[in-house]
C-alpha cells in the first residue's frame, strides 16, 4: 500500500481519501485501525525487501503521523495512545541494522540518558512514568543515529512531505467535523477543547501549524498537495483558521516561525544565486498568503468576539479582571515557573539530576505539572547529563547552519530543526514531531541541474526510477 501511495500521481484521490478517513475516524475508531493495519501489513515486508532508503522513510513517517488522530479517536490499545514513541523506536533500530550508520553521535545522545534510569529521588516514579518521560529523548537519539547523512533526492523531499501531510489532513477534516455549532461554543482566553476535536489542544494545534508550514512550502515551490492550486489555499486556509480556533498559540506559532525561515533563506539570496538555483519568486506568493493569513486571523477574531486577539497577545481571565498582573509566566501559561522550578531542582542536584520522571514529585508549586519544556526537565532529571544531551542537538544544529546547501534545501531542513526544537519548549516530547523532523533536518538532498524546480511532470522520471528499485 505505501507502494501505491509513493508511486500514485492521483494526488486529489489521496487527498479525498483522508479527509474521508478523518471524518469516518470521528464515528468510529475501526476505520482508522482497519487502515492503519492495512497498511503496515501489506507493506512491512516490502520496505525491507528495497534497496532504497525512501520507502523505509516513508513507511515511518506515514504511520507515526497518525499518532494525534488515533488519540482522537480513542483507538487504544488497538493503535497505542503514544503510537509515535513506540512506533519510532521500533522502527529506527530496525533501520540503523539494515542501512547502517557511520555517525555515532546519536548513540551518544542514548547513553547519556541511561545513568538517571536507575535512580529516583522521589521515590514514586513507577515504570509507565519512565517510559512515558524517556522515549521521547531516546527517539532523538536514535533518529539521529539513523538519519544523519543519509540522502534523498529532491523529487523524493517532496513526495515524502506530501504524504506527511495526508494524515495531518485527516486530523484536520476530524477536527473540523466533530466541531459543535459555532454559536454553541463558549470561547475564552484558554485553549479550547471543543475546536480541537478531543485531542489536547497544545497536540493538535502543533499538527495544525506544521500543515500551514508544509503547505506554504507547496505553494511558493508550485508543488502540487490535491492537484489544484485552489484546493492548495483553501488546505492552507483550513489549517491556519482551525489551527487558530484551538486557542492553543505554540504550535501556530511554529508554522509561522517555519515559514519565515523559508522566507529569510529565499529573500537573502542575491539575483546570480536565485538564478542558479531556480529560487521561486516570492514576492507573489508572500503577498498573496499574507493577505490570506491575515483575513485567516480576522475572520477566527470576529467568530470569537475578539478574544483570539487578546489570547495571542499574552492575556487571561485574571489580567483583563485585574486580579493577576501580565507576566511571562501568565503569558506562558505557567510554563515559566515550572521551567524555574525545574532549574532549582538541577542546581540543588547539578551532576545526575533527580532521576526521569521525579521532577514533577518534587516540585513545590508545580507539583504533579507534567513539564512542557524539555530542556529543562532534561537539566533536573538528568542534571550536567542532560545539558551535554542538549549542547549535542545545538552543535548539530550549528553543523547545519554553516552548511553549504542551496537557499531552499537549507531552509527547509533549518526549519525542520527548529519547528522540532521549538515544539519541546511547548510541548516536550511528547508528539511524534521532535525526533522525526530532527532526524529528517540531518539528511542531504541530492539535486539536480535545475534545484527545486517545478517541472509540469514533475515526478515522472523519479516515478520511473522507483519501479525499478521496486
Amino acid at each position: 500500500m505505501i507502494r501505491r501511495i509513493i508511486l500514485s500521481q492521483n494526488y486529489f484521490f489521496w487527498t479525498f481519501f483522508h479527509v474521508l478517513l478523518g471524518i469516518v475516524s470521528s464515528l468510529t475508531p475501526f476505520a482508522l485501525i482497519f487502515w492503519f493495519y492495512l497498511v503496515a501489513g501489506s507493506s512491512i515486508l516490502m520496505i525491507f525487501k528495497v534497496k532504497s532508503i525512501f520507502p523505509f522513510v516513508v513507511f515511518v513517517i506515514y504511520l507515526t503521523s497518525f499518532e494525534i488522530l488515533a488519540r482522537m479517536s480513542q483507538t487504544s490499545p488497538y493503535i497505542p495512545y503514544e503510537l509515535g514513541k513506540y512506533l519510532l523506536f521500533l522502527m529506527l533500530i530496525l533501520g540503523v541494522f539494515k542501512f547502517g550508520s557511520k555517525n555515532y553521535l546519536g548513540l551518544l545522545l542514548v547513553l547519556l540518558l541511561v545513568p538517571a534510569v536507575f535512580f529516583d529521588l522521589s521515590g514514586k516514579v513507577d515504570q509507565k512514568a519512565l517510559i512515558f518521560n524517556l522515549l521521547g529523548p531516546i527517539n532523538v537519539g536514535l533518529a539521529v543515529w539513523f538519519f544523519y547523512g543519509k540522502s534523498i533526492s529532491k523529487y523524493q523531499l517532496i513526495r515524502l512531505l506530501r504524504i506527511s501531510l495526508f494524515p495531518l489532513i485527516a486530523v484536520l477534516s476530524s477536527t473540523i467535523f466533530k466541531i459543535p455549532s459555532y454559536d454553541e461554543i463558549e470561547f475564552s482566553l484558554g485553549a479550547n477543547f471543543a475546536t480541537s476535536g478531543g485531542g489536547g489542544s497544545n497536540q493538535v494545534a502543533t499538527l495544525l501549524g506544521l500543515g500551514i508550514f508544509i503547505c506554504f512550502l507547496f505553494l511558493i515551490n508550485k508543488w502540487k498537495i490535491t492537484g489544484y492550486r485552489i484546493g492548495d489555499f483553501l488546505l492552507f486556509f483550513f489549517f491556519g483558521f482551525q489551527g487558530l480556533l484551538t486557542f492553543s498559540r505554540g504550535g501556530i506559532i511554529g508554522g509561522i516561525m517555519g515559514i519565515s525561515i523559508i522566507l529569510f533563506f529565499v529573500l537573502q539570496s542575491n539575483e546570480s544565486v536565485k538564478r542558479r538555483y531556480n529560487l521561486p519568486k516570492i514576492s507573489k506568493a508572500l503577498l498573496l498568503a499574507g493577505i490570506l493569513i491575515t483575513i485567516t486571523f480576522q475572520i477566527a477574531d470576529n467568530l470569537t468576539d475578539g478574544l483570539l486577539g487578546l489570547r495571542y497577545l499574552g492575556e487571561t481571565q485574571g489580567t483583563l479582571s485585574g486580579t493577576k498582573e501580565k507576566s511571562i509566566d501568565s503569558i506562558t501559561t505557567g510554563r515559566f515557573s515550572i521551567f524555574m522550578e525545574d532549574t532549582n531542582l538541577w542546581l540543588d542536584n547539578p551532576i545526575f539530576g533527580v532521576g526521569i520522571g521525579a521532577s514533577s514529585f518534587l516540585r513545590s508549586d508545580s507539583q504533579f505539572y507534567l513539564t512542557h519544556v524539555e530542556l529543562s526537565r532534561l537539566l533536573s532529571e538528568h542534571g550536567l547529563l542532560g545539558l551535554f544531551y542538549f549542547s549535542i542537538l545545538m552543535y548539530l544544529f550549528v553543523d547545519l547552519i554553516i552548511s553549504k546547501r542551496p537557499p531552499m534545501e537549507k531552509g527547509i531542513l533549518v526549519a525542520f530543526f527548529l519547528i522540532a526544537i521549538y515544539t519541546t519548549f511547548h510541548a516536550a516530547m511528547r508528539t511524534y514531531l521532535t525526533p522525526l523532523f530532527i532526524g529528517l533536518s540531518l539528511m542531504d538532498i541530492k539535486l539536480s541541474k535545475t534545484p527545486f524546480k517545478s517541472p509540469k511532470k514533475e515526478e515522472e522520471p523519479e516515478i520511473q526510477e522507483q519501479r525499478i528499485k521496486y
